[in-house]
């Protein structure tokens, strides 16, 4: 009698790579199917940024005078391109601008999109330079299907109340809508940068193909050329220059980020310097996502409430969510982990303290006990609700105060007003030019000629035959 085979061993899964771009975040899985932490270092490798290192944060304080925010200091922002030029401009007193957005897809921001706003307002504060803040309410709408054009603008008039209870400052803060601003030079720069740009180029950058609408493949356009100064006339003079021009042109840009709206700027930056007037590549300063509840293999998300804080969330639902989802690096039982102790590197609370937690102290002995098993999840939990309760709960407060008069003063184009280094440091003189040699260059003969001797030219020209006057 046949026996019956035995069913064959299911074959291993395959890993699979992580997925960050513009629209998503999702972090790689190993053998086992299970999601593992963003590899932030294998995205800069990727994409060829420069990492964020202690030479950096050292000229960083050494130029402004100002100790590094805790978030560079504790690799949150973790990869740059050019942050080191916009140290020089500093340094000798250049001019530049700093450039960000907020993509409205719902009406209150979620905590993960309040680290890279906190953070340039920091650097607004630090450098006093003027702020663009763009809202892409064209582009949620764009590329989210179901949300209409009236939905996005109503919600980034919401985002940008959130916006300004961050607490930038109004003098030398401009916020737009796309939907409202989008017209005069801001336009012309988008139409020309669309000119030189050809479709594989940016198809390239984000795997548009036949299906996608034409406002998708042109909305990159948009986003870019808003790192040209001259897209603003008006935050430059007073009244706003009629035509773009070279002198504006010239101003530096810098532009704090989450890493996955990099390919957005390297498209930029390919190509700057090939419009009329050009400007140059725009400094780029990058942050790590704030991690999901779920645990580090993904950001927060507005679509999913349950891996956020929001910033409309009560005091209550804040505990809620952190006790009941935040992702836990304890062991299964008590006694395992007073044996062996947690894991600060995957704990979600954990993760949110190093971001809330000004005490560098504290923080690391928190992480030494909870690793020695003298913590417990529950006695960390406690600690992030407490921390995240009272940073929403200030921003509430602030939020409450922005009025319809305070928006419409942000959102108005205007000449902002700022500052600058207060102590620039003359720039170093020119060396002089070497030949093929190694020497100085010759000057030109005029200047060798010696005195009393003429030079050839001067020879030639004292022989020809003196006109009549």
């Amino acid at each position: 009698m046949a026996t019956e085979a035995p069913p064959a061993a299911a074959a291993p899964a395959a890993a699979q790579d992580q997925d960050i771009n513009p629209w998503s975040v999702q972090g790689g899985t190993d053998a086992n199917g299970e999601i593992v932490a963003i590899n932030y270092e294998a995205i800069s490798k990727k994409w060829a940024t420069s990492l964020v290192d202690d030479a950096l944060l050292e000229r960083f304080e050494r130029v402004t005078g100002h100790k590094p925010h805790i978030w560079l200091r504790r690799g949150l922002f973790f990869s740059h391109r050019d942050f080191d030029r916009i140290l020089t401009r500093y340094e000798h007193g250049d001019p530049f601008f700093l450039y960000t957005g907020r993509g409205p897809s719902t009406g209150s921001l979620h905590l993960g999109h309040t680290i890279p706003l906190q953070f340039t307002k920091w650097l607004q504060d630090v450098f006093d330079v003027p702020l663009v803040f763009m809202l892409t309410d064209d582009e949620k709408a764009l590329f989210k299907d179901g949300l209409a054009f009236e939905d996005t603008l109503k919600y980034g008039m919401e985002n940008a109340r959130d916006i300004i209870a961050l607490g930038f400052d109004q003098k030398k803060t401009f916020i737009y809508s796309d939907l409202k601003y989008v017209g005069g030079h801001f336009l012309m720069n988008a139409w020309e940068f669309s000119r030189l740009v050809p479709f594989n180029q940016v198809r390239g950058a984000f795997g548009f193909n036949e299906s996608s609408n034409v406002g998708k493949i042109f909305f990159p356009a948009v986003q870019c050329v808003a790192g040209f100064a001259t897209s603003y006339p008006e935050i430059w003079s007073d009244p706003p220059a009629e035509e773009r021009s070279k002198e504006i042109a010239k101003i530096d840009c810098l532009i704090p980020m989450g890493i996955d709206q990099d390919p957005y700027f390297r498209l930029l930056r390919d190509n700057s310097h090939r419009m009329r007037y050009p400007s140059p590549k725009p400094a780029l300063i990058h942050s790590k996502f704030l991690t999901a509840l779920q645990g580090p293999g993904g950001k927060m998300s507005s679509s999913n409430p349950n891996s956020a804080i929001f910033m409309t969330d009560t005091p209550k639902q804040i505990k809620t969510k952190i006790n009941k989802h935040a992702f836990s690096g304890g062991r299964e039982t008590l006694e395992e982990h007073r044996e062996l102790g947690g894991n600060p590197d995957i704990d979600v609370s954990y993760i949110y303290l190093t971001y809330f937690e000004e005490d560098d102290e504290k923080l690391k002995k928190i992480y030494d006990d909870y690793k020695k098993g003298e913590m417990l999840t529950g006695e960390l939990k406690k600690l992030a609700v407490d921390l995240l309760q009272k940073n929403v709960e200030e921003f509430q407060a602030r939020r409450a105060l922005v009025t319809d008069e305070v928006l419409a003063s942000y959102m108005k184009p205007r000449k902002l007003e700022w500052a600058g280094n207060p102590n620039p440091k003359p720039k170093p003189a020119p060396e002089p030019k070497k030949g093929k040699e190694g020497k100085e260059a010759k000057e030109p003969k005029e200047a060798k000629a010696k005195e009393g001797k003429l030079t050839k030219a001067e020879k030639k020209l004292a022989q020809r035959p003196k006109e009549d006057n």
